[in-house]
């Protein structure tokens, strides 16, 4: 028997639970400042996550689905993209779509069932929200098809989660994008958990990285609590991808500290200490202990953090709430340039009980 073809998948860390450095920082992470950049974007997050749950149990906001636990990968994917780089996203990569440029305004909207809250002010190109699972990812390869042909120094950045990469779509999408070489980076948040079902008897991979070398691009595993060792992966993929090496998969190691959404009791399916010892590794505490540690930040800053980003999304929670609903028909004014003449009916219906 002969050996045709090895693989190896290599892990990432930088700073370990306990904010400690285990290895020498990128270039990037040496100055405290940038690091403080992306803590005061994950702080922010935290916040504008509390303040949508308690809306929505307050029958304010349509049912909403948590970042809680994955904010260093928000904050790492968003700060290494370029501004003309194409975003598409699953439902709980608000953070990121925040730094990106998405108000915390058209975010509530959004959750709220308005799809005013899709029109973005800010990153025109990136796409809306997809609640399909796996079905931006072929998308995403078209995006990147797209930059290829055009010969464009861009890439097209797809985030998703470890139930994603079980799907077909997952596996058509990553295939076309290594055959073509095209520039895109896969970055799969592995936060143990699809729904109800956990990691372990979703797929038999060792890794979720792994799947990237059956399309014939690189996978690596970084610890995704880790906003350092996240930051890193994605600029290496973006540069390769950038220079026509083609298509990367990172694989975020994290955990979902909420329910999956709203809609969802995770006490029927996973035990409190599992939880508990998830809050060990959580990523604000491991930064905050680090900058901390270094002198770069103090309890002072901290509570004028903490207020800051407090009063921003209250702010933007209530002018939210102040908006006027939208108009009956509205649903269906951006479905087709020609409305079919079951949905025109539909409309019209619509209206007609507005009217009376």
């Amino acid at each position: 028997m002969t050996v045709v073809a090895q693989f190896e998948i290599h892990y990432s860390q930088f700073l370990d639970p306990q904010g400690k450095v285990v290895q020498p920082f990128p270039e990037f992470a040496r100055d405290p400042k940038n690091l403080i950049a992306l803590y005061r974007w994950m702080v922010l997050m935290r916040a504008y996550d509390a303040k949508a749950i308690a809306l929505q149990r307050t029958g304010q906001l349509g049912t909403f689905a948590s970042l809680l636990g994955k904010e260093a990968v928000e904050a790492a994917v968003a700060s290494a993209m370029a501004k003309d780089d194409v975003f598409l996203v699953t439902y709980r990569e608000n953070g990121a779509q925040l730094m990106r440029g998405v108000t915390l305004k058209e975010l509530f909207l959004y959750w709220g069932g308005d799809e005013r809250g899709s029109d973005f002010a800010g990153p025109r190109q990136d796409f809306a929200i997809c609640v399909t699972i796996a079905a931006h990812v072929t998308h995403a390869v078209g995006v990147a098809y797209a930059m290829k042909l055009r010969r464009e120094k861009r890439v097209a950045v797809c985030a998703l989660g470890d139930g994603a990469t079980s799907k077909g779509d997952f596996y058509e999408g990553i295939n076309g994008a290594g055959i073509w070489k095209l520039p895109v980076v896969f970055v799969v948040t592995n936060n143990q958990w699809a729904i109800s079902v956990p990691r372990r008897i979703q797929t038999a991979a060792q890794t979720l990285a792994q799947k990237a070398i059956a399309a014939g691009f690189e996978g690596a595993q970084v610890d995704g609590n880790d906003a350092i060792a996240v930051r890193h992966a994605v600029d290496q993929a973006l540069a390769k991808a950038r220079a026509g090496g083609g298509p990367t998969l990172i694989e975020a190691l994290s955990y979902r500290l909420s329910d999956h959404t709203t809609a969802d009791d995770a006490t029927r399916y996973r035990s409190p200490d599992e939880v508990a010892e998830a809050w060990k590794l959580e990523p604000i505490a491991r930064l905050r202990t680090y900058l901390t540690g270094c002198g770069a930040w103090n309890k002072a800053k901290e509570d004028a953090l903490l207020k800051e980003c407090n009063e921003q999304v209250q702010a933007a929670a209530q002018a939210y709430l102040d908006t006027p609903q939208p108009a009956a028909g509205q649903m269906f004014d951006h479905l087709y340039a020609v409305l079919p003449p079951a949905l025109e009916k539909q409309r019209a219906a619509a209206l007609e009980k507005r009217d009376s």
